[in-house]
């Protein structure tokens, strides 16, 4: 039983090192068989993932001086390995098709594959030791992905600002590792909580450090936009199942170790909310639709931050699960459209949704879950989190609330701009020369990927939540059985294969009904008269107050100040130079009488000795 466990994350880094070595070794003859050997790897992990899902496995070895260590499989980690498996083959499976002859395409397959395996080693550890080798593996993967265009210097910065701003919080891992030692005499995860004195604090503090660093929250969440420079599937697969994931998947399963300090809780929660909400009114303002992509990213991971917080670590784990297919079907198809036209500006990409029909469909449906529309599969997610937030405190509630809202806002501009047909707007004059069509392995993966953001949302909603719960051990009851999963996900199942038959032939999508459909929705005009006039109204009340109030302010201020400068030089300086020069002319009178006297003869000293004398008898007298 223990081999699924060794075997999960050893498939694809032993592959992925592989490819990495070949490339040096045998050089770019490899490059032809990258693809095929990093697909058939994905497989293999996909499908040990489920087996692992299935039977839990569990491996222990000594670490450290005979510290216990270990990786196993229980319920949060099974949901997460067959969600790192699904969404990275699709990702490679995408990236076969997108990457040309003139790529590395090993050295890129390689470092998605040790990417994907640091992620499962974090997912499946069990003591701080392990789980550190993953997180820093993943960092400096996502480092050499971030900046593979090594030529490009932009690129490359953008990598480091990104490696330095994740490193700075990773400390706080480390810190939180040494106190562990202190508070409990071990690593194991499951023993931080119980620390004994004010370790658990200190313990809380790291975790949260580097957790909300290295899923972008407040104040880290400047990084996740200067990721963008990397290749669009880099950004798919890091900005779904890993990395930013980590952070929240590390808040959630140290979920009691947050309610044990009295505070961290609080914070995680206030701090999820606070970035969901602020994040998703910079993306509202985006015009470059990856950065729209990357913005949402951190918001929508704020709410899984807020599930840790609110205590609700089902609802965290279904948001987090349900993100990951929506968000990398939106990459991957933001990828499709700047392979093949060759941009990602809002204001060119009309059209686009109409032109390359399966990657509108499935673009449109990734945005509508995105957006939080029922049935789809986050807006139950959504609402699982928030109705904790409301239980925890209404102020939460109200922010997460209006975060939700501003999801909407942002996925109806995106999709409003690709839907929409080329006019004026669109400009030819593109950021690199477009391929102008999309390959059948860059549309393989986004059917799916689309059934997963319909259906995943079930997994919040009865009777599937209960068994949710237990799977990952949040009810206090014993796990479901493989025959109860299966009976209670039929219903998803059934709603994948359908959205499969439905969009395996593209030729059948064809405008005589999309056209029509969209028309009668007038989804363009919904979104103009809900969306777009109110916040141009907005926006014109805010310019208008910064230009009457806080600049006539500033102006006001400047002015008085050189009012006060012109009196004071006109009234004031004259008399104080004056005053100046006759205290100086005074004591130089003075000084001049008090040569007089010094004259240099004895008797003269004498008489004035004298005189002094005898002024001073005529005031002893005059005193008496």
């Amino acid at each position: 039983m223990s081999v699924l466990a060794w075997l999960l994350p050893a498939i694809p880094i032993v592959t992925g090192a592989l490819l990495l070595a070949g490339r040096f070794t045998v050089g770019r003859r490899l490059d032809r068989f990258a693809p095929v050997a990093a697909v058939t790897a994905a497989v293999a992990t996909l499908g040990v993932a489920i087996a692992a899902a299935v039977t839990r496995p569990e491996v222990r070895f000594p670490l450290f001086d005979r510290l216990p260590a270990g990786m196993a499989v229980d319920g949060l980690s099974a949901a997460l390995v067959v969600t790192v498996s699904t969404v990275s083959l699709a990702v490679l499976v995408f990236s076969a098709g997108e990457f040309g002859a003139a790529e590395s395409r090993a050295r890129f397959f390689g470092l998605m594959l040790l990417f994907t395996g640091a992620m499962l080693v974090t997912v499946t550890a069990t003591d701080l030791a392990v789980l550190l080798m993953g997180w820093e593996v993943m960092g400096a993967m996502s480092y050499a992905l971030i900046g593979f265009w090594w030529r490009d210097p932009e690129r490359v910065g953008s990598a480091d600002v990104s490696f330095i701003t994740t490193r700075a919080g990773d400390l706080g891992l480390y810190f939180a590792a040494g106190a562990a030692l202190i508070g409990t005499g071990s690593l194991n995860l499951d023993g931080l909580a119980g620390a004994g004195g004010r370790w658990p604090h200190f313990i809380a503090a790291g975790v949260v450090i580097a957790a909300l660093g290295k899923s972008a929250q407040l104040p880290f969440s400047f990084w996740l936009s200067r990721a963008m420079a990397g290749p669009s599937p880099v950004s798919a697969l890091l900005h779904s199942a890993t990395m930013v994931a980590a952070g929240a998947y590390l808040l959630l399963r140290l979920q009691p170790l947050l309610d044990a300090t009295g505070w961290a809780a609080t914070l995680v929660a206030w701090m999820g909310a606070l970035t969901a909400l602020l994040l998703g009114a910079v993306a509202v303002a985006q015009r470059d639709l990856k950065q729209l992509l990357a913005a949402s990213t951190c918001a929508q991971i704020g709410f899984m931050v807020l599930a840790a917080g609110a205590g609700t670590v089902s609802g965290g784990a279904a948001q987090l699960v349900a993100h990951a297919a929506v968000k990398s079907l939106l990459f991957l198809g933001a990828g499709a459209w700047l392979t093949a036209l060759g941009t990602k500006d809002l204001r060119e990409l009309h059209g686009a949704a109409r032109r390359y029909r399966l990657v509108g469909i499935t673009f449109a449906i990734g945005m509508l879950a995105l957006a939080g529309v029922p049935p789809l599969s986050l807006w139950a997610t959504k609402d699982a989190v928030l109705g904790a937030a409301l239980e925890d405190s209404p102020a939460l509630y109200a922010v997460g609330l209006a975060a939700g809202l501003l999801s909407a806002a942002y996925a109806a501009r995106a999709l409003v701009a690709v839907c929409r047909p080329m006019d004026s707007a669109t400009r030819q004059d593109t950021e690199q020369t477009g391929a102008r069509h999309v390959s059948q392995l860059e549309r393989l993966p986004l059917p799916v990927l689309a059934a997963g953001s319909l259906v995943l949302g079930v997994l919040a909603l009865p009777p599937l939540d209960d068994s949710w719960r237990r799977l990952l051990g949040n009810g206090g009851e014993p796990s479901p059985s493989a025959a109860e999963l299966a009976a209670s996900g039929s219903l998803a199942v059934l709603v994948a294969v359908l959205t499969w038959a439905l969009m395996r032939r593209e030729a059948s999508l064809r405008a005589a009904w999309t056209a029509p459909a969209l028309h009668w929705l007038h989804l363009e005009q919904m979104a103009e008269l809900l969306i777009a006039r109110p916040v141009f109204a907005l926006a014109t009340v805010l310019a208008r107050f910064d230009d009457r109030v806080i600049d006539g302010g500033v102006r006001a201020v400047a002015a008085t100040g050189r009012l006060a400068a012109a009196l004071a030089g006109r009234r004031f300086e004259i008399r104080v130079d004056g005053l100046v020069t006759l205290v100086g002319r005074g004591t130089r009178y003075l000084a001049a009488l008090a040569r007089r006297p010094q004259t240099g003869q004895v008797h003269t000293y004498y008489a004035q000795a004298a005189v002094l004398f005898a002024v001073l008898i005529i005031i002893v007298l005059v005193v008496r």
